[in-house]
């Protein structure tokens, strides 16, 4: 186990830097200044010039780049062009909030999609597999605006049952949380229905039916933890989406997290701001594959890590 974990935190090391690597090359290319950000419009090319040479960004790339990884070795994520703070201070200041909908959003996609996979492989061909199918392709397919804003509208202003946005409470968090669930929902909806209607056609299924076992105590003791298993790996990758992939919910709701900043960061081109938020979202994918991977055998001991 030791040495598995320590294998794939190398092996993270690496995707790290790799990550980093590219994001820095893709924001060296963007056409737009940062120093002209920074100065204002009506700022003098000396003063742009000044502030670029303030900031380095007048060295050659390979420069510009050891540098930023010298002092993230030493774990400094620089300090934002425009907001004069420390990248890992305004991190830390979204991230509780970033974390909050996260959970709530994996408990609520999971609680709703899983639901609906079940009962669909377990009602497969009938009219209520065809009508969850349905919804769960819409869930898929709508934008998340669109289910945000119509959350919003009934539960908020016609019902007055949760607040119009905000932050702070847990009636702040139910809607933006349900808004991320129904959108992703719709995957695990499709994806346990599939892992289902597989399981339920094993041999070992048939065996405890022929042995007398119970319905539930077949479903729920064989059948769903071994169809669960490519869920935990669809949850690993759902967190670093959560982590910094939710812009717009963040939007409609008000909600303080780094998925704001991020897009705050990219409109004024703020590359320390967008360099430390990219590798925060690629640590949280990592860690959550990571966690996913070390929670598999828990649930199916014959799988194991090597």
């Amino acid at each position: 186990m030791t040495a598995y974990i320590a294998r794939r935190f190398g092996q993270a090391l690496l995707i790290l830097v790799g990550i980093s690597l590219v994001t820095f090359v893709l924001l060296y290319l963007v056409p737009a200044d940062p120093a002209r950000q920074i100065a204002g419009r009506s700022a003098t090319a000396e003063t742009v010039e000044n502030i670029r040479n303030q900031l380095g960004l007048n060295l050659p790339f390979y420069e510009q780049y050891g540098r930023y990884v010298a002092a993230l070795a030493r774990g400094d994520l620089g300090r934002s062009y425009l907001q004069k703070t420390q990248v890992s201070e305004l991190i830390a200041s979204r991230l509780p909030a970033s974390l909050l909908l996260m959970a709530g959003a994996i408990v609520c996609e999971l609680l709703i999609g899983l639901t609906m996979g079940l009962v669909a492989a377990l009602r497969r061909g009938t009219w209520v597999d065809s009508s969850l199918m349905v919804v769960s392709f819409v869930g898929v397919s709508a934008p998340q605006f669109v289910i945000g804003i119509l959350l919003l509208y009934v539960f908020a202003v016609q019902l007055g049952w949760f607040p119009i946005g905000g932050y702070g409470t847990f009636r702040h968090l139910v809607l933006p949380a349900l808004t991320l669930g129904i959108l992703g929902s719709g995957w695990y909806a499709r994806m346990m229905r599939s892992s289902m209607l597989d399981v339920l056609r094993q041999d070992y299924i048939r065996t405890a039916h022929a042995k007398g076992l119970k319905g539930w105590k077949v479903l729920f003791g064989h059948a769903v933890p071994n169809a669960i298993l490519p869920i935990i790996a669809m949850i690993g990758i759902d967190i670093g989406m959560f982590m910094s992939g939710i812009v717009v919910v963040e939007a409609v709701f008000g909600w303080p997290g780094i998925g704001q900043l991020a897009w705050q960061a990219i409109q004024r081109i703020d590359i320390p701001i967008i360099m430390g938020v990219t590798l925060v979202s690629a640590c949280a994918i990592v860690i959550g594959n990571l966690v996913a991977d070390l929670v598999a055998p828990l649930i199916d001991p014959r799988i194991k890590l090597r």
